[in-house]
């Protein structure tokens, strides 16, 4: 367990704190961090356990574990119970990471008009030109870190501002990166049946029905999007 990872539990006690879907005279109780500690260990475990691994260790990916802890540990004001608690608690996750995001890495903010100069550049650009990375619930240690190093200026990101750390550091910092910028939405971040995909941002934003859709299944697809 990094000690990041234990960070981000603690920073979404926080978000939870000051989310306006969050009844505030409820309070949020230590409760809400100890089970998702207690949830983001097992959910690691559990992993381990169905790709026969004897060692592994916490990935952001793994944070999708601690989501019952959190609508099982918080109550809602009508507005989040109107948008969902899943959702809620969701983008509690999200918002930990981007706070969090800017203590280990520079603030992608600052690069907005000197794109050129960015450190992120290299990433952006690979997804900008229409790749694709699927970092699945279950993935052995073997397929998660092939899907890693697949993305060019990555490791080399980790490497220049992250030196010294192990191997499986670089992994989680490589994958903490990818969840930052879709946060601070230089690329996007979408869920699949099984996992999380990132892509280009504007690529997502655009995309149309393929042409051999009927009527129909284009209004369907449209109306269950939730974009």
């Amino acid at each position: 367990m990094p000690e990041i990872a234990k960070d981000l539990i603690e920073q979404i006690a926080f978000e939870a704190r000051k989310s306006e879907f969050v009844d505030a005279k409820s309070g949020v109780s230590a409760r809400l961090t100890i089970s998702a500690y207690e949830n983001l260990l097992a959910t690691a475990e559990r992993r381990a356990l169905i790709n026969n691994e004897k060692t592994t260790i916490v990935r952001i990916s793994d944070f999708g574990g601690v989501v019952p802890s959190v609508t099982g540990k918080v109550e809602l004001v009508y507005e989040g119970q109107q948008e969902g608690p899943g959702i809620v608690a969701h983008n509690l996750v999200g918002k930990a990471i981007r706070t969090q995001f800017v203590n280990y890495f520079p603030d992608p903010e600052k690069f907005r008009k000197q794109k050129d100069k960015s450190p992120y550049k290299k990433i952006s650009n690979w997804f900008g030109d229409g790749n694709t990375t699927d970092l699945l619930n279950d993935m052995s240690n073997v397929d998660y870190e092939k899907s890693l190093k697949a993305v060019p200026g990555l490791l080399d990101l980790v490497n220049d501002f992250h030196k010294g750390v192990d191997s499986n550091m670089k992994l989680f910092f490589m994958e903490f990166a990818l969840h930052g910028l879709a946060e601070f939405s230089l690329i996007s971040k979408h869920n699949l049946t099984s996992g999380l995909q990132f892509k280009d941002l504007l690529s997502s934003m655009f995309s149309l029905p393929k042409a051999e859709d009927d009527e129909s299944d284009s209004d369907e697809a449209f109306g269950s999007s939730n974009r």
